[in-house]
């Protein structure tokens, strides 16, 4: 058992300041978590939020780069559990810009969740990416300069 997300947004804004939002580690912070991100392929970084004790997750995200594509493309491991030795989740985060008329539309491609439990990761997942990073993301956007 396998399940991807896919998910798009558009945004009122061009691409090089969505880009910025996704790459800047302040304001991935305003919209996202706590990270210690660098837009550059091979460094690992964290994302830190609350502990989920019962499922598992002891509140970071242990990530990776792999993948950079200057203003059009993002992509990083997205790996979680109770420690950097008992990662549940090994699952690929994709960020795909594209420039539209009237702004940008990103997408969001959030693959590889395996087994049952992380089916269940997903749907959770899932929600927070489709009701919460929109209207975060926008506010962010909305502020910068």
């Amino acid at each position: 058992m396998q399940r991807d997300l896919v998910i798009k947004w558009h945004f009122p804004h061009p691409a090089e300041k969505v880009w910025e939002c996704l790459t800047t580690p302040e304001l991935i912070s305003q919209w996202l978590m706590k990270n210690d991100f660098k837009p550059v392929v091979g460094h690992k970084f964290n994302f830190h939020t609350k502990p989920i004790p019962k499922m598992g997750f002891d509140g970071i995200v242990y990530c990776e780069v792999t993948e950079i594509v200057p203003g059009k493309k993002l992509v990083y491991t997205w790996k979680g559990g109770s420690a950097p030795d008992n990662l549940s989740l090994d699952t690929i985060l994709t960020w795909t810009l594209t420039p539209r008329e009237d702004g940008t539309e990103l997408l969001l491609e959030h693959k590889g969740f395996k087994g049952f439990k992380n089916y269940i990761t997903s749907i959770f997942m899932g929600s927070g990416w489709r009701k919460h990073i929109p209207g975060r993301m926008a506010q962010v956007l909305n502020e910068m300069k």
